[in-house]
């Protein structure tokens, strides 16, 4: 499986490969969001607080996000396979214990560890892709289908576990189990044994390190302020030690004699708009969820079922329409369709700001999850592809690993940002606490819109520049 191999019609193997590849990335994004519709019920019968809950959604992301970076430069040094096989392995583990444990505290714990194992799959998976397929519309198909793939597992998520949740919230852990074990199977059957081109260089520990603990207090932080207050010892000392590990972590990277993060990597415009916009995308839809979880389920008392449904447009356009974005990008450009997802995200909060005590299906909740599902069918696969082209083979695990992190570190931070607003509340009124909630992620998303339109600039200068010089090219002989 070489790049070589995705000239024209793609063989049977090189599809199973890219089948085995989708499916790991489904469950990852699966994983986010499936525990969503099971937070009421298993906030019931574990006992636990808003605050308390959120972090079985943040042990996860956190876990995530924090050794993605971690992750890809593993991939990048001892084979994206082997990386890749080892870590599925372990997630099958994880999500059985998850499905099994019966304490809040290790049901977190299972959650983190599980987190962990999908920060090594997801870049892996990814760089295997970006290495197989060339450049071009090639690898622009491929990583359409696998971001499709992604994109479809978060936002099926909440419907497979409102179906699962009937049943008992245990299964919303228990389902992964087995198709991780058969992906596992495939996995060692189609992703063939070859050599790879591998990184030089050993683990940057230190790094990983600064990174993941400045995160964990910046969430804990930000989580246990509304009950300790924001002027506490705690709260300043948590976030000026996050901001300090932080710091070191920068350093680290600057002096290191090989960084978990090469920092020359973030001149490339972009790739940092491509980072910050996945940042903005999945850290503001996270916070949106969760919120969504509360009001529909705590406050206007609606069924597991019918929660899940109520965001079954929004998946169901991402399933459907995921797949052709990567002709769409090689027809009008990643930036362009990154813009206008970017409205769509920020159009469709817009209309969540209108909840009530009885809300209108067919005028607030279908019209506002279609336009966040054709934010994420435009802007997610555009992320991918945007922040992983002209990115050298031996750097694309780190490429991958730097995007992804930038996703779970927005659904961690902005998902702490969010609960803090939720139950602190702004009056007698709930509504006026859930309506603040999601002016968070509004607001967020209005951020992303003008990143986005400054990308849009950069690319048509971009274009004009190469027209420029083709004109002026002197006539071959």
């Amino acid at each position: 499986m070489t790049p070589s191999s995705t000239e024209g019609r793609w063989d049977a193997r090189l599809w199973a490969a890219l089948g085995v590849l989708c499916t790991v990335v489904f469950l990852d994004a699966l994983d986010v969001s499936m525990v969503g519709v099971a937070l009421p019920s298993i906030q019931a019968d574990l006992g636990l607080s808003t605050s308390s809950l959120q972090w079985v959604v943040s042990g996860y992301v956190l876990g995530y996000g924090g050794l993605l970076l971690l992750g890809g430069r593993t991939a990048d040094l001892l084979g994206r396979r082997r990386v890749f096989l080892v870590a599925l392995a372990v997630f099958a583990v994880a999500s059985l214990l998850g499905g099994l444990v019966s304490d809040g505290a290790l049901l977190i714990a299972a959650r983190f560890v599980k987190g962990i194992s999908a920060a090594f799959t997801a870049p892996a998976a990814l760089s295997i892709i970006t290495t197989t397929f060339a450049e071009g519309p090639a690898r622009n198909r491929a990583l359409s289908i696998f971001t499709a793939s992604g994109a479809s597992g978060f936002s099926l998520g909440l419907v497979i576990s409102g179906l699962l949740t009937g049943l008992g919230w245990r299964w919303t852990f228990l389902m992964p189990v087995p198709v991780a074990l058969l992906a596992l199977a495939a996995a060692l059957r189609f992703l063939p044994r070859q050599q790879e081109e591998r990184a030089e260089g050993g683990h940057d520990l230190v790094g990983a390190a600064t990174i993941t603990g400045s995160m964990l207090l910046l969430v804990f932080a930000v989580v246990e302020a509304p009950e300790a207050g924001w002027g506490s010892l705690r709260t300043v000392g948590s976030l000026l030690a996050a901001a300090a590990l932080l710091a070191a972590f920068v350093v680290t990277e600057r002096r290191v004699r090989h960084p978990l993060v090469r920092l020359g990597i973030l001149r490339s415009g972009p790739i940092v708009r491509a980072n910050l916009g996945l940042v903005i995308l999945f850290g503001s839809y996270v916070g949106f969820q969760f919120v969504a979880m509360q009001y529909f389920q705590n406050f206007l008392h609606w069924s597991a079922l019918e929660t899940a449904l109520a965001f079954l447009p929004a998946g169901l356009l991402v399933a459907v329409t995921s797949t052709k974005m990567g002709g769409l990008a090689d027809r009008y450009g990643t930036a362009r369709l990154i813009a206008v997802g970017a409205a769509a995200l920020a159009a469709g909060y817009a209309f969540f700001l209108r909840i009530d005590e009885a809300p209108d299906l067919a005028t607030l909740v279908v019209p506002g999850m279609v336009l966040l599902g054709i934010a994420f069918a435009l802007s997610f696969p555009s992320l991918n592809i945007q922040a992983t082209n002209g990115v050298a083979d031996d750097e694309q695990g780190l490429a991958s690993g730097l995007l992804n992190t930038s996703g779970q570190v927005g659904g961690a931070v902005v998902l702490a940002v969010v609960t803090a607003v939720l139950t602190s509340g702004t009056g007698a009124d709930p509504l006026d606490g859930f309506r603040a909630a999601i002016a968070v992620s509004g607001a967020l998303a209005l951020a992303g819109l003008v990143i986005a339109l400054t990308g849009l600039r950069g690319a048509r200068t971009a274009v004009a520049v190469r027209d420029d010089a083709a004109l002026q090219a002197p006539e071959p002989a």
